[in-house]
């Protein structure tokens, strides 16, 4: 078990520090497009969704949408992947002789450490909307996609932690994907809690169980049983 891990918050402004405006812009822009993405699917539904509606919703143009995003699936889970970003320069933040594990889940748990919604259960008219998005086989697809990829802001700081490489070894892109994987299952969890739970507990416990090694929950058999 992971002892009491101190939480250093992740701002959007610390990982523009060094952009200057420009950079600046570009990341207003980014956040602009996905935030409407977002409003659109949840007013319409995903499959109503068109990448047409959020260039114009965001007020740019379509040829703007295209610089940054492929298509509606990456614009919608545009905020989880710079939270990634934002927790792969806090990895390189932390203490060097801090744990692995303890440093993962520092990060990890930074976004919601003053965010109230992230300790709130949502309502159960947000919870079913959001199913509805992040439910989706495209968009858990393009969850996981960003994670498998060797120049990934994650994999890269996990790499530079452990004295790994990123393309050569497998461990940087391995433990990449499995925090993504537990990540989505607590946000599924906390979308379909009844009653409604909170994400930031579940998000913690997950990755707490992860770290440990997934050990079998007390009173589960050693063995399955055989069927007949």
């Amino acid at each position: 078990m992971c002892k009491a891990i101190p939480v250093l918050p992740i701002k959007p402004a610390t990982a523009l520090k060094s952009g200057g405006l420009r950079e600046r812009k570009k990341h207003e822009t980014r956040d602009a497009l996905a935030d409407a993405a977002m409003r659109l699917a949840l007013k319409h539904g995903l499959d109503a969704l068109r990448v047409e509606d959020i260039a114009a919703e965001a007020n740019v143009s379509m040829r703007t949408f295209n610089n940054y995003f492929a298509n509606k699936q990456e614009a919608l889970v545009a905020r989880y992947i710079n939270r990634m970003v934002y927790a792969a320069e806090a990895l390189r933040g932390r203490p060097p002789e801090e744990p692995l594990w303890d440093a993962i889940i520092a990060v990890m748990l930074a976004p919601w450490s003053d965010v109230a919604r992230g300790h709130t259960p949502p309502s159960r008219k947000a919870a079913a909307e959001l199913r509805i998005i992040f439910g989706a086989t495209a968009t858990q697809a393009e969850l996981l996609r960003g994670a498998l990829v060797a120049d990934h802001a994650f994999v890269l700081a996990i790499a530079e932690r452990t004295g790994t490489d990123a393309r050569q070894d497998v461990y940087p892109r391995l433990l990449a994907a499995a925090v993504t994987v537990v990540a989505q299952v607590a946000v599924d969890a906390c979308l379909h809690a009844d009653p409604p739970t909170a994400l930031a507990p579940l998000l913690r416990e997950a990755l707490v169980q992860l770290s440990a090694g997934l050990p079998a929950p007390s009173g589960t058999r050693a063995t399955p049983r055989r069927r007949t």
